[in-house]
């Protein structure tokens, strides 16, 4: 069974990827942004094999015609713009001209799809934003009951909640379902939490939820500091070894007692070190072979604003160089000193392959990847989604 499908908002290309790689036929990408396009293209043109086919739209996603589409569309997938609803951005939610959900309600309105996928930033749940995404869960669940011209979207929730809690309804419906997810938790070398909103069309009967992570910050406390594997499979010099805290000792010492059978348990969550330990340094002659891996000088490290350490998943990598709030761009090395991450690092960290390109700028590739879902968070999501409906349609 083939899975057509489109996305929405696709950046560079990180869902796209993850949902090709379960099984998805992307047949058409939809980005405004010039940069983020010419790295799509520029994998296309390069004849990157999951990207060979791709179709990408440049255009703003308000002005796409879905009706012209010569194909029928079993999924949509997309990440809105999350400076709406980002805890760094300005937080104007429903009041910022670049919330684009109700986008994303229009394309599942108009095409019908038997599943989507949409993925935003934590910022969505804050308590100063719980009402609205209420009503964009509604939406995407009643997409054919349209807000009118003279409606404010608070009137348009109340004729929701109405409908929903009436239990009749003979339209297209859909069961959607969210979650909080940790990308550390599916091997992305990276603290990211998102939240992933899924639904799928009522009348195929789906029962799905989401697949659960096999990855535990506790397991990696288990190979640090009981057994020592983590130190030595990396051959890490024992004065660079860190020493754990009473309660990092006993979290280990617990997942120690409670997995006797090794093969049962969770995989160690994956480090920086795991992600990039093998790139030469950026500044040696070897990293001239190595695409998207140039030095860039000028990292800081100072209070609030550090760096991730080598030996624990990296902070969240977002989409900005310079300035980053936090220091999440930077890396601190064993003798200490801090670096910006390679632009190839940061694609790593974001589980996108050495042999995908990212073209433009040291700071606009910085964005692109910021702006990223992780590629195997979305892989991961993908085939669990792709497995139900094709049991469905068997």
């Amino acid at each position: 069974m083939t899975i057509n499908s489109i996305e929405l908002f696709t950046g560079a290309g990180g869902l796209a990827m993850g949902m090709q790689l379960a099984g998805c036929h992307h047949r058409a990408l939809i980005e405004w942004d010039k940069d983020s396009c010419d790295t799509l293209r520029g994998n296309i043109s390069s004849g990157y094999p999951p990207a060979h086919d791709w179709h990408v739209i440049q255009s703003d996603v308000r002005k796409i015609n879905y009706s012209s589409l010569d194909f029928s569309v079993q999924l949509i997938s997309g990440g809105p713009p999350c400076q709406p609803f980002s805890l760094g951005g300005k937080h104007q939610a429903y009041n910022d001209h670049r919330d684009m959900f109700p986008e994303a309600v229009r394309a599942v309105r108009e095409l019908k799809p038997k599943a989507f996928v949409f993925e935003n930033v934590k910022g969505l749940l804050r308590k100063s934003f719980s009402t609205y995404f209420n009503y964009i869960l509604l939406q995407l669940t009643y997409p054919d009951v349209i807000r009118t011209e003279s409606q404010t979207w608070f009137e348009h929730l109340a004729i929701l909640e109405k409908l929903h809690t009436s239990g009749h309804y003979s339209g297209v419906k859909y069961n959607v379902v969210s979650r909080l997810l940790n990308a550390a938790d599916y091997g992305v070398p990276q603290s990211r939490h998102r939240v992933v909103i899924v639904g799928f069309r009522e009348n195929l009967g789906v029962e799905w939820s989401f697949p659960e992570g096999d990855y535990s910050r506790e397991a990696l406390l288990y190979k640090k500091y009981i057994i020592g594997e983590y130190w030595e499979s990396h051959r890490v010099a024992s004065n660079h070894r860190t020493t754990p805290t009473a309660s990092e000792l006993k979290k280990a010492q617990l997942f120690a007692s409670k997995y006797a059978d090794v093969k049962e348990a969770p995989k160690p969550w994956q480090t920086v070190r795991d992600a990039i330990g093998d790139l030469p340094d950026p500044q040696s002659k070897a990293a001239l072979k190595i695409a998207n891996h140039e030095f860039r000088p000028g990292a800081r490290s100072y209070a609030g604003h550090t760096g991730s350490v080598l030996d624990e998943p990296s902070k969240t990598i977002k989409a900005g160089a310079h300035g980053v709030p936090g220091g999440e761009n930077t890396v601190v090395l064993d003798d200490g000193s801090v670096r910006y991450y390679t632009v190839r690092e940061s694609a790593r960290i974001q589980t996108f392959p050495d042999d995908y390109l990212f073209f433009g700028s040291w700071t606009e590739s910085m964005r692109q990847i910021g702006n990223a879902v992780p590629v195997r968070l979305a892989q991961m999501i993908g085939e669990s989604v792709i497995k139900e409906l094709r049991r469905v349609e068997k």
